[in-house]
């Protein structure tokens, strides 16, 4: 094939690239010269094999409105696919995690737990989640000094996921550090594993298995029991497996993610002071704050699709079988959609993100995690006049998420 109407020249699958963050100044140059354009593999590319590279925000919302040509799944035949960069095998994680499905099983699945997620039952355990939030702000008290991180960002999320799930909340803690250790590729490649990845994705496994058959043989009401006895005798049933995978999905998807944006979220707030102060003097932007938080810190920087045949996009040849990626946080500064997309604006206004992804994809959580992020602003913000970084970010080795692993963060306190 000829891809010389545009080349990535820069390695997006070398993990130190990504070390201080997502590379900005690289996507800025792709969406300038080449939104649609070729890598070529490399020594660090999984399975030897090149991909596109879509960094545009209207050329990924052409390619995410059609999972028929553009699958999340694999291309037909194939023996791996699903939405990372390396192949993963058909049957055990394509094809079964929920995310990494196409048409009507994707659907049903979704429709099944839809409800867990839906405004009125977010109405009801709103309260719930304003509770442990104050409760987490409250185990600071008497200390101006914390890791903000482990001991803010991360909690809200976990118990809100433990909650879904009908996990004992005293376990939370041990799958947030094996969805820490499945996730960070510190001292591997990507498509490398690792004695503690695989150690951490074991243990998984074996707590979900558990959780499960508790999940089948009860009367819980929460969104992995509701699946799990879900088409019970109609054929359509979830698997062993499927089950598995969604525990799997949820821990991680459910947690990390919007941990990461409060997190982030609050280093945008520090290092844009402007903004912070408009948002204390009108707390009616909070709604705005939040969407902008999100387009800003893009939690999840990139999804992968396969072309089912051969196809265009954005005019560029696409072959049957091509591994394409969406770089979500490139799409979310892209200049021909956002005014300035380069300056915080708590009052942004309209903000067609992709933080979430789009069309039959969009995240499941997504409401969830606007709640999220809206409650743990409106109690810093009643709590605290200011804020200031006490050292470095530590970041994950990842160019999939905007992982986070400490955040030491001086509060000033009302």
């Amino acid at each position: 094939m000829d891809h010389a109407a545009g080349v990535c020249a820069v390695d997006l699958t070398d993990l130190d690239l990504f070390s201080g963050g997502f590379p900005h100044e690289v996507f800025t140059e792709l969406r300038r010269s080449a939104p649609v354009a070729w890598q070529e593999p490399t020594a660090h590319t999984p399975d030897g094999v090149g991909f596109w590279v879509v960094s545009g925000h209207d050329e990924i919302l052409e390619a995410v409105s059609d999972p028929a040509t553009f699958s999340s799944e694999r291309a037909p035949g194939a023996a791996g696919g699903g939405t990372l960069i390396q192949d993963l095998p058909y049957g055990f994680a394509a094809g079964v995690l929920l995310n990494m499905t196409d048409g009507p099983r994707h659907h049903w699945m979704r429709r099944t737990v839809t409800p867990a997620v839906s405004p009125r039952s977010l109405d009801a355990v709103e309260p719930e989640l304003r509770r442990r939030t104050a409760a987490i702000f409250d185990g600071l008290e008497g200390r101006d000094r914390c890791d903000f991180l482990l001991e803010v960002a991360v909690e809200l999320p976990l118990q809100a996921t433990a909650v879904l799930l009908g996990v004992p909340e005293a376990d939370r803690h041990a799958l947030m550090a094996w969805s820490n250790a499945t996730l960070d590729h510190d001292g591997r490649e990507l498509g490398e594993s690792s004695s503690a990845a695989e150690g951490a994705a074991a243990a998984t496994a074996a707590y979900g298995t558990r959780l499960i058959e508790h999940k089948r043989a009860g009367d819980e009401t929460d969104m992995l029991a509701t699946l799990c006895r879900a088409g019970a005798g109609t054929g359509e049933a979830a698997s062993d497996l499927e089950l598995l995978m969604f525990f799997n999905l949820l821990v991680t998807a459910g947690s990390e993610t919007t941990r990461n944006a409060i997190a982030l979220g609050l280093e945008v707030l520090v290092t844009h002071p402007d903004q912070l102060d408009r948002l204390q003097r009108h707390p009616s932007l909070l709604g705005e704050a939040v969407e902008e938080i999100l387009r800003w810190t893009s939690p999840t920087l990139y999804n992968r699709r396969t072309a089912t045949g051969d196809t265009e996009l954005a005019g560029q040849a696409i072959a049957a079988g091509d591994k394409v990626t969406l770089w979500w946080a490139s799409a979310n500064r892209d200049e021909r959609v956002f005014d300035d997309p380069f300056r915080f604006d708590v009052g942004r206004h309209p903000n067609p993100h992709l933080a979430f992804g789009y069309r039959s994809h969009f995240c499941l959580g997504a409401n969830l995690a606007r709640l999220e992020i809206r409650i743990v602003l409106e109690e810093l913000l009643a709590r605290f006049e200011g804020f200031e970084l006490d050292g470095p970010i530590e970041r994950f080795r990842t160019n999939k998420h905007a992982g986070v692993r400490h955040m030491p963060v001086r509060l000033l306190r009302r």
